[in-house]
């Protein structure tokens, strides 16, 4: 099929459930595109210039050459920052989509034509190398499907981003308890987030962070895009999810990023009402307390880190 044909096709499908009837066996896909053709795409909504200018000089100083789709959800236009910027392409969003919708837009125009495509958060930077890295060892397992580097502070200290699939018990207690009760629960919040681990190994993991997602395409084009329900939080979760369902999920220490995390929902009355929004609409798709998959997943991945 052509590509213009099959991106047609993949349109009319609805964005969280484009995939295809056959599995492919084993879970190992053929490549998808040309060879050596890599996307990106970041989101803006009001994102700092010098934060988007920082991320956008580690693509262009990288070994590897992306093509780079910049989404802008803001409420005024920012194509300024774009301007004059050969290898990157500037999608106007007509009103705020959303983190997972916004990176829709450019997902819907590489499918078939990219191997891989990065999903990048503006406040995450890194080496020139660390690209080539990830992209390396994607090439040498043919069946991950999703991928995620050691993610640090910018003071250099791990952020424990690997998760076993949540509980609404775990998002909660994560989120809203106080300190007597978190440190009671302080066991079950570090085994949510394989701490255990050292994260100092490539592990296979349930779920892995939004922030920075490595996707194999090939691999996109049987699970789906980004539900769009979820206009802020848990999207990453719930693609994660899905790719975790048919295709490895891996954590890879072998490359590293900065992330400039902020905690926007922390801080902000209406970042926590969105948390709290999806996290009810996250439940109500997979299942509150009756979620058999949640279980055998997180007893498995448990039992196959050691734990």
């Amino acid at each position: 099929m052509e590509p213009d044909a099959k991106q047609s096709r993949l349109h009319k499908l609805p964005v969280f459930y484009v995939r295809s009837k056959v599995r492919i066996a084993s879970g190992i896909l053929p490549s998808e595109g040309p060879p050596n053709m890599i996307t990106a795409s970041i989101v803006l909504y009001n994102t700092p210039k010098d934060q988007f200018k920082r991320l956008l000089n580690c693509v262009k100083e990288s070994t590897v050459s992306l093509r780079v789709y910049v989404i802008d959800n803001s409420p005024a236009p920012r194509s300024d920052l774009v301007h004059e910027e050969p290898l990157v392409t500037y999608i106007r969003s007509e009103k705020n989509v959303g983190y997972g919708g916004g990176h829709n837009l450019a997902l819907r125009k590489i499918l078939g034509s990219s191997e891989f495509h990065f999903v990048l958060n503006p406040d995450i930077y890194f080496g020139p190398q660390e690209i080539e890295k990830m992209l390396q060892f994607m090439r040498q397992n043919r069946d991950i499907g999703q991928l995620m580097p050691k993610v640090i502070y910018e003071d250099g200290s791990l952020q424990y981003l690997c998760k076993l699939i949540p509980t609404p018990l775990d998002l909660f207690v994560r989120r809203f308890a106080a300190a007597p009760l978190s440190s009671l629960l302080r066991r079950r919040i570090e085994r949510f987030e394989l701490r255990f681990t050292g994260y100092d190994k490539v592990m296979d993991v349930p779920l892995l962070s939004g922030c920075f997602m490595l996707f194999r395409v090939a691999a996109l084009n049987q699970i789906g895009l980004f539900d769009e329900r979820f206009l802020m939080y848990l999207e990453d979760f719930d693609i994660c999810r899905r790719m975790n369902a048919q295709f490895r999920t891996v954590f890879f220490p072998g490359a590293t990023i900065v992330h400039d995390h902020a905690r926007d929902s922390y801080r902000n009355r209406q970042s926590l009402k969105l948390h709290v929004e999806s996290a009810i609409k996250y439940f109500n798709k997979w299942g509150w307390l009756n979620d058999p998959a949640r279980s055998r997943v997180n007893r498995d991945s448990l039992r196959e880190l050691g734990f």
